[in-house]
This record gives C-alpha cells, structure tokens and sequence, in this order.
C-alpha cells in the first residue's frame, strides 16, 4: 500500500491519496486540499483513481473536491447518506458493511459518528485506518460542529469501533500527523 499525504496550512486537514502499487488503483480521502500536488502524484504515478471518499461534510475536508473532479471527471464520490445532503458532488453513499474494493486495496467504511451524525472512518487492508475527525494523535474530535451528534457516540466510535482494531493499526486523522 503506498500512502501519500496533503496537508492544508490553513487547517491543518490532511487529504490522502492510497494506492494498491505503483501504476495500479487509488483512492483519495477527503479533498481539503491542497490537492495539486496529489493530483502530480497521481499522473507521475500512472495510478488510476477510481474513488474519491469523503470521511464528512465539513468544509476543510471538501474545499478542493471541485479541482480533483475537474481532473478526474466522473469519478464517483462517496459519503455516508446522512452527510450527502451536503455535498452535492457526492454520487452514491458510504455504507458501513458494504466494502469498496479499488484494485487490490480492500476498503471497509466504519461508522464512527460523534463529530458528525455521518462520520465515516475508513480501514483500508486491515491495517490502516483514515479516522476523518474522530480521533486524533494525541487527542479526539470535538462535538460542537455543525451536524454534531453526542460525546457519547464520540466515545464510543473511538472505544468501541476504533480501537478495537488491532494494535498495530496505521491511525491517519484528517488532522496533523498519523501514529
């Protein structure tokens, strides 16, 4: 799995690009941008992206979707159904227990709500999970952003979803480093 990472100044949100092997599939995670340079990637890569995921609706994890569809035209985007309302460039729904196969890349959506009733985080191949903004390094998301849910959904998505994966799991958050 190759994992490439974009992270915006102003918000410190990450956009990801994963790959099953150089000229093969990728996904990309959020679209907070700044995508450019994982847009070169991509073409320098010969990878094909055939997904764009959406981990929320918020604007720092959307921004640049228009630029990346733009380059990619017609690549489906996918959120959850409870933030697509949002996001009027998504094409079809995140389902938890519906995997997404992009070449050799295995994607399960987790439900994760808290931070956002839709939250969806993403373990990819079993070994590494893109957490959106339900947990961080060091810390966890809030609960005071638009389509919020409670700290109690919060608490369990971490506790009773995420880490319950194994402990070696890659954690990549939509904000600042992985761990």
């Amino acid at each position: 799995m190759i994992i490439e990472r974009s992270m915006n100044d102003d918000w410190l949100s990450n956009t990801y690009v994963v790959a099953d092997e150089p000229g093969g599939h990728a996904v990309m995670i959020d679209a907070g941008g700044p995508v450019g340079p994982l847009l070169d990637f991509l073409r320098r890569g010969q990878l094909t992206l055939t997904h764009v995921l959406l981990t929320h609706h918020h604007h720092d994890h959307i921004a640049e979707l228009d630029a990346v569809l733009a380059a990619h035209t017609g690549t489906p985007v996918l959120i959850h159904e409870l933030e697509r309302e949002h996001v009027p460039q998504a094409t079809g729904n995140l389902q938890p227990g519906q995997a997404i196969d992009s070449g050799a890349l295995h994607i399960e959506p987790l439900h994760t709500p808290g931070h956002t009733a839709g939250m969806i985080s993403l373990l990819i191949d079993g070994t590494d999970v893109f957490t959106g903004d339900t947990l961080f390094r060091g810390s966890v998301g809030g609960v005071r952003a638009p389509g919020h849910t409670t700290y109690a959904d919060l608490k369990s998505s971490i506790m009773d979803t995420l880490l319950k994966l194994p402990p070696d799991t890659g954690i990549h958050p939509g904000h600042t480093d992985p761990t």
